[in-house]
């Protein structure tokens, strides 16, 4: 079934989520600090650049306070969630106000914020570019320092659901 609807200009485009949401991908939480204040996402939405210079790019929704932030401050951190962490991940993809006072968190010295208990590896990172893309901002970062927290496994989403990878049996 094509789903399809029309566009603000008239223009007939393509319904993405159906499609996106069948394939599944790691989940994190992108974190920044605003003015002393912790900000932060779920966001599927990454991928490497370079590996020299160390260079990721991440999706973050416009008007979103975690965008707010990470260019606000010019830094961010990515967390990568393991798969005991499916609650912190809806809870960061809710609109929940008190989300870092439910989560173990610290500040890192490059800027942005390490959840310690729920994420199996973090990578810091400084912004370098971005650009607006549709309803989206397309940040560029480069990975200043990364930490291993633990060996546990990743989170994944899709298909509507949260899973573990590699499967527990």
């Amino acid at each position: 079934m094509n789903e399809t609807f029309m566009s603000a200009t008239g223009n007939r485009t393509v319904d993405l989520r159906p499609f996106m949401s069948r394939f599944p991908s790691g989940v994190t939480i992108v974190t920044a600090m605003d003015d002393q204040v912790p900000r932060g996402m779920t966001c599927n939405s990454l991928s490497s650049v370079s590996l020299e210079p160390p260079v990721v790019l991440i999706c973050l929704r416009n008007g979103s306070p975690t965008l707010a932030a990470v260019v606000s401050a010019g830094t961010f951190s990515i967390n990568l969630l393991h798969g005991e962490s499916r609650s912190t991940a809806s809870l960061f993809a809710s609109g929940a106000v008190d989300k870092f006072d439910r989560v173990s968190w610290r500040q890192s010295p490059e800027g942005g914020v390490h959840l310690l208990t729920d994420a199996f590896a973090v990578a810091d990172c400084r912004v370098l570019e971005r650009k607006l893309v549709g309803d989206h901002m397309v940040i560029f970062g480069e990975v200043r320092s990364v930490d291993s927290l633990s060996e546990q496994p990743a989170l994944l989403y899709g298909h509507h659901r949260y899973e573990v990878w590699p499967p527990t049996t």
